[in-house]
């Protein structure tokens, strides 16, 4: 099963204004173009919050309304910068939550880690409920064997000093909960815009690039990094091995601020 994960968007209402210089909607389409390129069958598409900077329902529309040319399902889940809320009142889109989604034997579970104005994540009782609940449902029934979790805010710090508090706060209960069960194969976030892929305790971490600014890894203060915008495809095999990578946009320089302390 072919996944495509599109994270960190970070659209405006008005299409032409820019992030630290960068304008979000160009460097969007972007990707897209990329994706539509590179993709000739896929099964899922998943973005993985923050996909308006402003929670602007305009900013949502442009965002679903691209996800058409990729001619597959699209689902999303709300990161810091957005407002669930809005995201559910656009019609005809209500369909893109759901908690999960079934594809042959893997199951993808879809949690909301967003606090309303808070750049941290948490999850609350009622997701983590539901997700050692669909967790316990897998593992009893043998058509699905191997689950995908997805959620916004990084469940393991991040390697710039700066991120100390932004990601997931309730991440050892989350943890706890993932270690508990042996069908998780692998959990896929964004908040970072950076690139991941590790192993903890049989579990593969993998974090993806945003569409637009990308965060320097490995430093004491905020930092952007050069290098450019990203997708990343993933194969979910019947076996429950996962084949990814991270494909970034080339032949291309984006223009980023980098005296900025902040964003």
């Amino acid at each position: 099963m072919r996944v495509v994960q599109i994270t960190d968007t970070h659209l405006f209402g008005d299409a032409r204004v820019a992030l630290l210089k960068l304008n979000t909607q160009d460097s969007f389409e972007k990707v897209m173009d990329l994706v539509i390129r590179n993709e000739t069958s896929i099964d899922v598409v998943l973005g993985t919050g923050d996909i308006a900077q402003d929670a602007s329902p305009e900013a949502y529309l442009r965002f679903a309304q691209a996800m058409q040319s990729l001619k597959a399902p699209f689902y999303w889940i709300p990161g810091n910068h957005d407002r669930r809320q809005v995201m559910e009142s656009l019609s005809p889109w209500e369909h893109a939550f759901t908690n999960l989604v079934t594809l042959g034997k893997w199951q993808i579970i879809m949690l909301d880690s967003s606090v309303m104005g808070e750049v941290y994540g948490c999850l609350n009782d009622r997701e983590l409920q539901g997700l050692e609940k669909s967790l316990q449902a897998v593992q009893q029934h043998s058509e699905v064997e191997h689950v995908l979790v997805c959620l916004h805010h990084n469940p393991v710090e991040g390697s710039a000093a700066w991120m100390a508090g932004i990601g997931l706060h309730n991440n050892e209960e989350f943890l706890a909960v993932i270690d508990r069960f042996t069908c998780v194969r692998a959990v896929l976030y964004g908040h970072l815009h950076q690139e991941l892929d590790f192993q903890r305790k049989g579990v593969r971490y993998l974090c993806t690039p945003s569409t637009c600014i990308q965060f320097k890894p490995e430093v004491q203060d905020f930092m952007l990094d050069d290098v450019n915008p990203a997708y990343r495809w993933l194969n979910l095999l019947p076996d429950g091995r996962i084949e990814s990578e991270v494909v970034r946009v080339t032949g291309y320089v984006f223009e980023v601020d980098h005296t900025s302390t902040r964003y």
